[in-house]
C-alpha cells in the first residue's frame, strides 16, 4: 500500500469513527448520568420511608402556597419559555416558610451559587436533601416530543451530593397580560430516561476572525 493510498483508508476510517460518535444515544436513565458525571448517588423515593413521604408532603404544600402566591400577583414575561425561571422565587420562599426547611439555590463544588442549570432549587427538611427543578406546562405541549428538560456536563456543576431529585411544575396560562397557574406536578426524575445529541460549535473569535480556518470575503462600514 503506497503513502496516497494510506492516507485515504485512514480518512476514511477517521470519517467512520467521527459518524459513530455523533449517532444520538438514547434511552439514558437520569441516575446513571448524574452518578456518571458527578460520582453522587440519586437517591430512590420510598414512599414507605417516614422521612421521604413528609418530605413530597412538604414540597406538595409549599407548591400550594407558592401557586398561590403566583396568582396574586400573576407573572409578567414577554416570552413564555421564561415563565419557568419566574417562578422559582415562589417556590423557594415556600419553601423555606415551612418549619424546620432550609431551600436555596445550589451551589457547586467550589461554593459558588449560579441560577443557571440543572438544578434550581436545593431542599433540606430533617436532615434530608433533595434537589428540585422548577417547570412550566401548558395544556397544549404536555403530551408533545418537544425538549424541555436539559443539561449539560459542566465544571461547575451543582449536584454536590447524593439526594432525592423532584421536578415541580405548574400549568400555566395568560391571563390580562399575566401569566397564572391552573395546577402542578410533582414528580420523581430518578429514573428518568434521557436522549443525548452531539453537536459541533466554534466561537465568535474562530468565526469571525478569518484567521482559524474562515476567509473574510468582505467588509464595508455602511
Amino acid at each position: 500500500m503506497d503513502a496516497e493510498q494510506a492516507r485515504r483508508r485512514y480518512i476514511t476510517q477517521l470519517e467512520s469513527v467521527i459518524r459513530q460518535m455523533l449517532q444520538p444515544l438514547k434511552g439514558v436513565p437520569f441516575n446513571l448520568v448524574i452518578e456518571a458525571m458527578t460520582g453522587h448517588r440519586v437517591i430512590e423515593f420510598d414512599p414507605g420511608k417516614g422521612e421521604h413521604r413528609r418530605l413530597m408532603e412538604a414540597i406538595t404544600s409549599a407548591a400550594v402556597d407558592a401557586g398561590r402566591a403566583i396568582n396574586r400577583s400573576g407573572i409578567v414575561s414577554k416570552r413564555v419559555n421564561e415563565v419557568g425561571n419566574k417562578i422559582e422565587p415562589y417556590v423557594r420562599d415556600a419553601l423555606n416558610r415551612l418549619p424546620g426547611g432550609k431551600a436555596d439555590i445550589p451551589a457547586s463544588a467550589n461554593g459558588r451559587r449560579k441560577a443557571a442549570g440543572y438544578p434550581d432549587i436545593e431542599f433540606t427538611l430533617d436532615g434530608v436533601t433533595c434537589y428540585l427543578e422548577c417547570k412550566t406546562f401548558n395544556a397544549d405541549n404536555i403530551d408533545t416530543s418537544q425538549r424541555s428538560f436539559y443539561f449539560s456536563p459542566s465544571a461547575e456543576f451543582k449536584v454536590t451530593r447524593d439526594a432525592l431529585h423532584f421536578l415541580l411544575s405548574y400549568e400555566m396560562f395568560p391571563a390580562n397580560g399575566h401569566y397564572k397557574a391552573s395546577r402542578f406536578k410533582l414528580l420523581v426524575i430518578e429514573s428518568l430516561l434521557l436522549d443525548v445529541k452531539h453537536e459541533f460549535n466554534s466561537d465568535n473569535h474562530r468565526l469571525y476572525s478569518g484567521s482559524d480556518g474562515t476567509r473574510l470575503l468582505v467588509e464595508r462600514a455602511l
